[in-house]
C-alpha cells in the first residue's frame, strides 16, 4: 500500500486538492493522509460550497494541523511523499524557511529531509521576489514547485477537465497509475 500525504491550504484552487483526493479515493492501493488549514476550509466553502467534513470524508486518515505530534511529523512514517494542493504563499514561506509551525509545514519539512517527493502547487500571481526566492529555496531542498497552470493542448471542455489534467501530472510524479486524463500522443497532422 502506498501512502500519500495531502494538504489543502487557503490559496485559491481548493478544487485541485479535492480532485486529487477523489482520484486517489478510487485507487485501492493508495492510503491518503489529509490536513486542511483553517484558511483552506474557508476557500473550500467559498469556491466549492463544501464543508470540512465533506472533504475529510475523501481521505483515509485525517490529521489536525495543530497536531505536530502526529505520525506524519516523523521521518519514520513511510510514505511516497506529499502534495500541498493548493499551496498558499504563507505555507510556501513556512516550508522554504523550515519553520514547522504547524503539521502541514512540519510534514513538508520531513519529506524534504527524508528526500521524499514534496510537491507544492503554489497559487498566486503575479509572483513577487519573496515568492520566487521561496520557490527557489524549496527547489534547492529537493521540493517540486508545481503551479497548477492549465494545459490547453488536449482541448478541455470544462474546468474539471483542466484540473484533472493537472492532477494527473501530479500523480505521475509519484508513479501512481491512473486514467483520469488523456496522455499526449503527439500532434495529429493531416
Amino acid at each position: 500500500m502506498k501512502r500519500l500525504v495531502v494538504a489543502i491550504t487557503g490559496a485559491s484552487g481548493a478544487l485541485y486538492g479535492v480532485r486529487l483526493l477523489e482520484s486517489l479515493r478510487s485507487l485501492e492501493d493508495v492510503e491518503t493522509h489529509l490536513m486542511i488549514s483553517e484558511a483552506g476550509v474557508l476557500s473550500m466553502h467559498h469556491e466549492l460550497d463544501l464543508k470540512r467534513k465533506d472533504v475529510e470524508a475523501l481521505a483515509d486518515v485525517v490529521h489536525n494541523v495543530r497536531d505536530v505530534g502526529a505520525c506524519i511529523a516523523s521521518g519514520s512514517f513511510q510514505s511516497e511523499g506529499m502534495v500541498i494542493a493548493p499551496c498558499s504563499m504563507k505555507t510556501l514561506a513556512s516550508v522554504a524557511h523550515g519553520l514547522s509551525d504547524n503539521l502541514i509545514s512540519r510534514a513538508a519539512d520531513v519529506m524534504l529531509k527524508e528526500r521524499r517527493r514534496c510537491v507544492l502547487m503554489v497559487r498566486e500571481t503575479p509572483f513577487n521576489l519573496a515568492h520566487l526566492r521561496n520557490m527557489t529555496a524549496v527547489t534547492e531542498m529537493g521540493g517540486i514547485i508545481f503551479p497548477p497552470l492549465p494545459a490547453l493542448y488536449h482541448r478541455p471542455e470544462s474546468i474539471v477537465e483542466m484540473v484533472d489534467h493537472t492532477v494527473a501530472r501530479v500523480l505521475d510524479l509519484f508513479h501512481i497509475t491512473h486514467a483520469i486524463a488523456p496522455r499526449w500522443t503527439g500532434l495529429k497532422t493531416s
